[in-house]
């Protein structure tokens, strides 16, 4: 590994501050619900974005700057309410929004990127937003305790912010990461996820970035599930400022693996964060597939397990259906042979093997049981057709799940 972890989140990298307050977005709660990334220079900006039909007015806003411009200085966040499905209105005031930040923070609207988060449907109180914009324009700072301020803030039914920060050296010089992301629900994403943003220090051409985010976040963010719901807001935002002083990094530069692996190690680490706080849920449920003739067939596989409603609940019962997986291995659409196929159990409690070439293998309940006790838990599918693979992350299935949307909107 070329990169070393440390702490801090979102301003780790050198000209990028971070805020994180309650402004007020829902009445009724205590909680931090917006934040804000700022860049002292212009930063080249990438992004991905749902799929989803249904797309909130961030997402149209920012989906236009990532396209057409190509770089920022600033990110506005809320949670609370998503600013979804909320008409021409919804998307003016997401546009007012930008203005508001870039008249305070001395920018042009369209360096002002924005991301809701929450309850679909109402519209957002501009006089609360414009409150809290200012509030975060005047607080934000590089301490590490703004960057946790501005994770935590993104937060809805997340039970822990998620953020992570890392160096590595590239054309020798030290360069940054910085990432935070928030999901827990409503995380089943196609192109980006509930809401992730990545800074850094390094320089590097946009369209490279753009297609290096792009291809990254199909093995990392769009190889979770939670409950198979894809979010009207997913979006992953990445932003860098080049003021690490290394070489341009371009398409052919000898550097830019190192660059994507840093970018890979955060944006992994921020997925199993989410797949492992997915809500209502007890365990990290982490699904690889070896073996395949295609890594596309890996893929499918891998996502289909763990998106598996019967096989989330076995996990959460500590119960080796084995059946369930091959079931769900079985309707993915892709090709394999059943009667070649071994299946392990893995955690901290040990390994077991429950399947030998299609067939259950000779383990004990009790010591299967045991092993699916612990958090994470890992199921190995061998197919032996090929080499290659691909993993994929979610979780169990709870009754706490069913309870906390049963109820979301109080």
């Amino acid at each position: 590994m070329t990169t070393e972890k440390i702490q801090g989140g979102i301003n780790a990298p050198k000209g990028f501050y971070a805020a994180g307050l309650r402004a007020g977005i829902r009445e009724g709660k205590e909680n931090k619900d917006m934040a804000l990334i700022y860049s002292e220079v212009p930063a080249v900006c990438a992004g991905t974005f749902t799929r989803n039909i249904v797309k909130a007015a961030p997402v149209l806003w920012d989906q236009e700057i990532v396209k057409n411009h190509g770089s920022a200085r600033a990110v506005v966040i809320n949670s609370g309410i998503a600013n979804a499905c909320t008409g021409s209105l919804g998307y003016e005031n997401c546009r007012e929004e930008a203005a508001y930040a870039a008249d305070l923070l001395g920018l042009a609207p369209e360096e002002v990127l924005t991301a809701s988060t929450g309850v679909i449907g109402p519209q957002l109180n501009m006089e609360i937003v414009k409150k809290g914009i200012k509030m975060l324009a005047e607080s934000r700072s590089r301490t590490t305790e703004a960057a946790d301020d501005a994770a935590t803030a993104i937060l809805t039914t997340d039970t822990h912010k998620k953020e992570i920060a890392l160096t590595a050296c590239i054309g020798g010089k030290k360069v940054t990461i910085g990432g935070m992301c928030k999901g827990s629900g409503m995380i089943h994403p196609n192109m980006g996820t509930m809401l992730a943003f990545v800074t850094s220090d390094a320089a590097i051409e946009q369209s490279v970035l753009q297609q290096m985010v792009k291809e990254v976040v199909e093995d990392t963010f769009n190889m979770v599930s939670v409950d198979g719901d894809t979010s009207t807001n997913d979006t992953c935002l990445v932003l860098c400022n080049g003021l690490a002083g290394n070489p341009v990094l371009e398409e052919d530069s000898s550097d830019l693996p190192v660059f994507r692996e840093a970018i890979t190690e955060i944006l992994t680490w921020l997925s199993k964060q989410i797949a492992g706080d997915g809500e209502g849920c007890t365990r990290l449920f982490e699904v690889t597939v070896k073996g395949a003739g295609t890594r596309k067939e890996a893929k499918i596989i891998s996502k289909s397990v763990v998106c598996s409603n019967l096989t989330k609940a076995a996990v959460f019962g500590k119960d080796a259906n084995w059946g369930r997986i091959l079931c769900a291995m079985g309707y993915s659409g892709a090709n394999f042979d059943p009667a070649l196929v071994d299946i392990d159990l893995e955690s901290s409690k040990g390994s077991l093997s429950i399947v030998r070439e299609g067939i259950a293998a000779d383990y004990s309940e009790e010591r299967a049981a045991d092993i699916l006790s612990a958090n994470p838990v890992r199921a190995i599918l061998h197919l032996h057709q090929g080499e290659e693979s691909a993993t994929a992350w979610g979780c169990d299935l709870t009754y706490e799940y069913v309870r906390i949307n049963a109820d979301y909107r109080s």
